[in-house]
């Protein structure tokens, strides 16, 4: 069983919570004056005089309770999520802080969005993927269509995905490494314009969105419907997480959506969520007519598992063919 020892827990515990929301989920912030935030999805959790305060349970909370208590991570994941995270963020005024400190000193330190360098040639990224299960045709949509390429990032092989607005500027990107365990957004990223997989037939009014925490779980599941052969077409978004900040700016930029299918992890965090995300799409009147669905893989904890155990089968299904067919002509 992995586990964090007391000086990693108490790193997370000092993490910086605004810092951690502006850095990595800079749309659930609303601004109220005076230094004040509040939370979108949670409206009792406020920001006040350095302080994250959770009016609905009486008490102040830190990045660690954040992640375990509303984003539903395991505590050993959150730890390590926080420790690795730290290193992009700005440092703590003080270690025994629980919140964050004031906003003037956040904003000196923020870096502007930039995106890695694109390495030309993608083999590693193109193995990697293979590898992952992703079918060459899905790749080639994403290259065409400038959301996905090859880039070092901390002297490792990633993958880069990338969120464009509706104008088509890079507003987000988050790296995978295709060696490593390495997996994070780059600084200055707008959660709000998350990854996402253009419909197979782009055309004016497409109702269907299919929700998924990581951009390989979209691609799997595009991969998936051309193997089984699915006659379904919608975009399919990364939420980077379970945060339902990308998905709440991609409805509203796109009012035309009337079906949303959440696709998320089979396990703990991603269930939770899903259903935490139901409820807050049910309860905002701008939403509240979209028909919602919860869909967690059959087989493994997320799309990608469920791809790979789909190629296997139909790889031994064809090899017993081959058998059969082998043994009738003798």
């Amino acid at each position: 069983m992995p586990s964090v020892t007391k000086a990693q827990i108490e790193q997370a515990r000092t993490v910086d919570l605004l810092a951690y929301l502006q850095t990595y989920e800079p749309g659930v912030l609303i601004p109220k004056g005076n230094g004040m935030y509040r939370h979108r999805e949670h409206d009792s959790l406020v920001y006040f005089q350095n302080y994250w305060y959770w009016n609905s349970r009486g008490r102040a909370i830190n990045a660690l309770d954040y992640l375990t208590e509303i984003r539903g991570y395991g505590f050993v994941d959150a730890v390590n999520k926080l420790i690795g995270e730290s290193r992009s963020l700005p440092s703590v005024s003080s270690a025994s802080t629980v919140g964050s400190r004031p906003i003037s000193t956040q904003k000196k330190n923020t870096k502007p969005f930039q995106l890695p360098w694109v390495r030309r040639c993608a083999t590693y990224m193109l193995s990697y993927l293979q590898r992952r299960g992703i079918h060459y045709d899905v790749v080639s949509r994403c290259l065409q269509c400038g959301i996905l390429y090859e880039s070092q990032y901390q002297g490792q092989a990633v993958c880069v995905f990338v969120g464009r607005d509706d104008t088509g500027k890079e507003r987000f990107a988050c790296v995978r490494s295709i060696v490593g365990n390495l997996k994070k957004d780059i600084s200055g990223s707008d959660k709000r314009f998350s990854f996402c997989y253009p419909p197979d037939q782009p055309q004016p009014g497409i109702r269907h969105l299919a929700v998924f925490e990581a951009p390989i779980d979209a691609l799997s599941h595009a991969t998936l419907q051309k193997l089984n052969g699915w006659k379904w077409n919608g975009y399919r978004l990364s939420l980077g997480g379970t945060s339902a900040v990308a998905l709440i700016s991609f409805l509203e930029r796109h009012p035309e959506i009337t079906r949303i299918a959440l696709y998320l992890d089979n396990d703990r965090a991603g269930l939770t969520n899903a259903h935490k995300i139901k409820a807050l799409l049910q309860s905002d009147s701008r939403f509240s007519k979209i028909k919602i669905s919860i869909n967690p893989p059959r087989q493994g904890k997320d799309y990608n598992e469920k791809l790979l155990d789909t190629i296997q089968k139909n790889h031994e299904k064809s090899l017993v063919c081959r058998q059969e067919k082998a043994a009738l002509s003798m």
